[in-house]
């Protein structure tokens, strides 16, 4: 390797934050009064990706794909079932106890139902603040002084400390949500599909407030979502995701106008266009049949039970997850 290569080999390396390989997350299911281990449900199966510093990775599919298995699973808030996970060269899969809870300082998240992921009982400054009670030894006027700053990053009146979150509305209270997450100035968070909740004319504002606290702050996204017109408004990379293993990532533009993978194309197939004249006359992709269940996924590739252009090939044989061109991975025979 010539020494050109190798510093650009190690300058996207020290770009990169997050590195998954080959995670997986596997269910038991049990039955019977001995309740006996019968099978298991791959949620996530065998999947591999980077993130880079101050990026948003979109990570798409649909419901039931294993989008929001994968991101607790990079947090450890499961225990994975196989992989690797590093977190700027730390690997988050072999933290436990002090160690781990030290590493939560870099990684937060942020949950998809703002109203089930705060304490009815907690006012907001005390829900911000939890954090900084777990892991910071700040006295009670910089804890304060702290919850008044992140109320006012997140566009809302630092008055509204002593409120309790019943008191406000979804977008608001999603932004109580995003504000905890801040507390403790992480450098990657996951947001599992933090506007799905939320009135269409709310979702832009968080969606807006959440790209300018990255730009503020330098922090790294995995957007988990299964809107795509707002992942293609956000997201810098797209990961598409069928029954718990990836199936093709790519930047932004190249996904949305040159996708390779069948399954990939189905998707977008379905996103309504705002000319009426190009919705008229678009062609859409529909897909036969129903998702296998993840408690037994079919044998060689995972989506050859509905793919319009599946081979014998495709029923016996895993495809190889394998980049295509720069940046451009794809898991498909055919292509």
């Amino acid at each position: 390797m010539t020494q050109q290569a190798s510093e650009i080999n190690s300058t996207a390396e020290d770009q990169v934050l997050l590195q998954v390989s080959n995670l997986s997350m596997h269910f038991p299911i049990y039955q019977g009064l001995m309740r006996r281990q019968v099978g298991e449900v791959k949620a996530v199966d065998d999947i591999s990706f980077d993130t880079y510093r101050g990026e948003t990775l979109g990570l798409v599919g649909e419901s039931g794909c294993g989008k929001s298995t994968a991101g607790r699973a990079i947090l450890k808030l499961y225990q994975p079932t196989a992989g690797r996970v590093m977190l700027d060269g730390v690997d988050v899969t072999q933290m436990e106890g002090e160690q781990l809870r030290a590493l939560r300082t870099d990684m937060q998240m942020i949950f998809q139902d703002p109203q089930a992921c705060l304490n009815p009982r907690m006012t907001v400054g005390s829900i911000i603040a939890e954090p900084l009670d777990e892991h910071t030894r700040l006295k009670r006027a910089q804890k304060r002084e702290r919850v008044r700053e992140l109320l006012d990053a997140v566009g809302m009146n630092p008055a509204f400390e002593n409120r309790y979150p019943h008191e406000f509305s979804g977008g608001q209270r999603q932004r109580i949500g995003i504000a905890r997450a801040l507390a403790l100035e992480p450098k990657f968070i996951v947001c599992d599909e933090p506007i799905a909740a939320l009135d269409v004319s709310i979702q832009a504002q968080v969606v807006n407030l959440l790209e300018d606290l990255q730009s503020q702050l330098n922090l790294t996204y995995l957007f988990i979502s299964h809107d795509l017109s707002m992942v293609r408004h956000i997201a810098d990379r797209i990961a598409v995701m069928y029954l718990g293993k990836l199936v093709e990532l790519a930047p932004r533009q190249r996904l949305y106008s040159l996708p390779q993978h069948p399954y990939t194309k189905a998707l977008l197939s379905a996103v309504p266009e705002p000319n009426p004249e190009t919705e008229a006359v678009r062609e859409r992709i529909i897909l036969q049949g129903d998702v296998p269940s993840p408690a037994n996924p079919p044998s060689g590739c995972n989506f050859s039970t509905r793919c319009p252009v599946a081979e014998a090939r495709c029923r016996t044989e895993i495809p190889a997850w394998r980049e295509l061109d720069s940046g451009h991975f794809v898991a498909c025979h055919m292509v």
